[in-house]
């Protein structure tokens, strides 16, 4: 849901609705209290310290019960916090100046509030890659996150509140957005992504054919299927992170398109072909040792052993080089001009301008990431910036293309011409976000399955 001319109150609504419906080993925060955190934590976005805007990452954690549930084997990077010797008064100042050693990519701020419902900073908490990372696929995995809620303030008037993975509500200046569409997964976007990633499956299926017979391509596709939409996640996360703006077109047709820097870049494709082999090549060792240590066998082939390293030695390298892929592309978003992608995620080049002009008289905005008739809301796209009518009026006249424009701060908008309408999406969900909250680690077949620099 998407609500207009909101203000930080009512979020503040939205997150006592949600306290009120979950299984808390903590205090619930009074609506006043909650209105009280989210006034200054946004009007702090509107401030500069040192001329820089403040970013900011605060958990709402009781300092006389922290760990109410610590799971029994405690991982090695799971966080921990460091109290501060005296309280600090919760205000604008504060936040801004404690905002200059509180990278939210490293840490957040422990905050909590005193009987009266004052709020206060009693510490800060560590090891917040590991939480950056996972939500943007670069790991593998990650533990439990502290206290009750996280608010993480990522630009001017904007506000994201999590539950542990969950991502509950974003306050975007006077927009208040409760529901992120995940048109990746489902829908007629995903369709096309996953349709775009055939040739990889033609590619494993030869594989599994030559040198593991016994694995079903069917027990895999939804792995491979995950691989690529990641890659289109973790490619819009990087162009977002440089509040540049850009546009990604997604189209075997490249005759209306002035390249301004052409080249051909396979690396990306190569590598994830790679990483999926690697990843079964492991599954089967792995699967191999522990089937045969269950059947009580005291001795183990070394030869499952070593095939076991490799595997994972080479995930793990593999993963390093998409992700330094992913980068180098997403760099090129800073040149004005489109990022071009055949439908094998080969780039064609970069700084592209579309040529075509004639746009629909109507574009269809859609609230579900099925694009459900019933739901479209018709709209002039003459509303839009250059940006956006451009890939409008090319992906219009290509049916098939995929167009997604990343605005400066940070929106993804997707088109795609369905039939005889244009149909567009907006707040889409590109980080890793989890509905349930978990104690434990959890594994999701992600592009990196080691290292989380």
């Amino acid at each position: 849901m998407v609500y207009n001319n909101a203000k930080p109150e009512d979020l503040a609504v939205q997150v006592m609705e949600k306290l009120a419906h979950s299984s808390l080993s903590s205090p619930v925060p009074s609506l006043d209290t909650l209105k009280d955190l989210f006034e200054c934590l946004f009007f702090t976005s509107m401030q500069t310290e040192e001329g820089d805007l403040i970013k900011v990452t605060i958990t709402i954690i009781d300092p006389e019960n922290p760990d109410p549930k610590p799971p029994e084997v405690l991982p090695s990077e799971r966080w921990n916090i460091i109290s501060f010797s005296e309280l600090i008064h919760l205000s604008i100042k504060t936040l801004s100046k404690l905002s200059k050693a509180s990278d939210p990519t490293a840490t957040s701020l422990a905050v909590y509030y005193d009987a009266e419902g004052k709020l206060f900073i009693w510490g800060m908490i560590d090891q917040a890659i590991h939480y950056q990372s996972f939500l943007n696929y670069e790991s593998d995995s990650g533990s439990e996150q502290p206290g009750i809620f996280q608010v993480t303030i990522s630009d001017i008037g904007t506000l994201n509140v999590l539950f542990d993975y969950e991502l509950l509500a974003t306050l975007k200046q006077n927009i208040l957005v409760t529901h992120y569409l995940d048109v990746f997964t489902i829908g007629p976007i995903a369709k096309i992504l996953k349709a775009n990633a055939q040739h990889l499956k033609a590619d494993i299926l030869e594989f599994l054919k030559s040198e593991h017979q016994n694995e079903n391509f069917e027990d895999w596709e939804s792995f491979i299927n995950s691989l690529w939409i990641q890659t289109i996640s973790r490619l819009l996360l990087r162009i977002q992170n440089y509040h540049h703006g850009g546009a990604v077109l997604i189209t075997d047709n490249l005759l209306e398109i002035d390249i301004k820097y052409r080249i051909n870049y396979d690396r990306l494709k190569v590598a994830i072909s790679r990483l999926a082999k690697e990843t079964i090549n492991n599954f089967v060792a792995e699967t191999l040792i522990d089937e045969h240590i269950t059947k009580g066998n005291k001795t183990i082939s070394k030869d499952w052993y070593v095939e076991e390293s490799r595997s994972l030695f080479l995930k793990k390298e593999v993963a390093d080089e998409i992700r330094g892929a992913i980068s180098f592309l997403a760099s090129q978003s800073c040149v004005d001009g489109v990022l071009l992608f055949d439908r094998d995620m080969v780039s064609s080049g970069f700084g592209g301008v579309l040529k075509s002009r004639r746009m629909p008289k109507k574009i269809y905005i859609s609230p579900t990431a099925t694009a459900s008739p019933k739901s479209l809301v018709a709209t002039d796209p003459t509303h839009f910036g250059t940006r956006h009518r451009s890939m409008i009026a090319y992906c219009w006249k290509n049916t098939g293309s995929l167009g997604l424009v990343i605005s400066q701060d940070g929106d993804i908008r997707a088109f795609l011409r369905i039939d005889n309408k244009l149909i567009m999406w907006e707040n889409i969900k590109t980080q890793q976000f989890i509905t349930k909250r978990k104690s434990k680690k959890q594994s999701n077949g992600n592009l990196n399955n080691g290292d989380t620099n």
